[in-house]
């Protein structure tokens, strides 16, 4: 290591040690929301195959979460595939199903969320998803079903609206089952059947990549979210980015509209 990279270094640990001093611990966000863009264009940006970038970015939530955990953040819900995302090349979705299947393997026979009791819920249309997928999301879920130390919901075959019709649906046949009144439906009836159920909603939405948008990503959850855009790609997603997302978090006054 050179002289310069030692002197990089020994500065980005200052920063962040600043940094960190300056988050407020009684006022971090309960629940993050996380839209992990620019994994392909990461890649391609390094000569790889766009394929690669995902590998990167699973290495950064891994990283991530850490963070979060170090924080006190006890709940994470991360987009992680859309249902649009199904369009995309057949190669580019298989390979994608497969990562998620290696990375379930790989944490439950780690042990990492078992030795920090997180609760893992995969959300999203699921039956849309290869059977072997399938049955390694029901596994990582039963295993992990009564951990409360933390949260991490994983936006697999996801989308916003989808998520909304699925809970009207489940409404419509709560009336016809004569278990609900259409006078009985409020905002607390959706927000049950929604894929996060009792969570609350989150208080930051964070997305990485430049793009300034939600993307079909908990449109209902984050009516009131404080929203977080950050340039770098979600594999370089830094320490210091994380930490500068957090602290304009609690610079804001949240009103809720009052």
């Amino acid at each position: 290591m050179t002289n310069s990279s030692k002197f990089i270094d020994a500065f980005i640990k200052v920063y962040e040690k600043a940094l960190l001093e300056n988050v407020n611990r009684d006022e971090v966000p309960k629940h993050i929301g996380i839209i992990m863009d620019g994994n392909r264009r990461y890649a391609q940006q390094l000569g790889l195959d766009p394929k690669y970038g995902h590998y990167y970015g699973r290495e950064k939530l891994y990283d991530v979460l850490e963070w979060c955990m170090e924080l006190g953040i006890k709940i994470v819900t991360v987009y992680a595939f859309s249902t649009e995302n199904f369009m995309r090349s057949r190669e580019e979705v298989i390979s994608l199903m497969r990562l998620f299947e290696e990375t379930i393997e790989k944490e439950l026979s780690e042990g990492r969320i078992h030795r920090e009791k997180i609760r893992v819920r995969i959300i999203g249309r699921r039956e849309l998803l290869p059977s072997n997928l399938i049955e390694k999301i029901e596994k990582i879920e039963e295993e992990t079903k009564n951990y409360e130390n933390y949260i991490l919901n994983i936006a697999i075959a996801y989308g916003g609206r989808e998520e909304i019709l699925d809970a009207i649906k489940k409404i419509i046949l709560d009336i016809m089952d004569k278990k609900l009144t259409v006078d009985q439906i409020n905002e607390e009836t959706v927000r049950k059947n929604l894929y996060t159920g009792e969570l609350p909603d989150p208080d930051l939405i964070l997305r990485t990549s430049g793009e300034e948008r939600i993307s079909n990503f908990l449109l209902w959850q984050s009516a009131y979210s404080e929203l977080y855009f950050t340039d770098v790609y979600w594999p370089s997603f830094s320490k210091i980015d994380f930490l500068k997302a957090i602290i304009s978090y609690q610079k804001r006054q949240r009103r809720f509209g009052k």
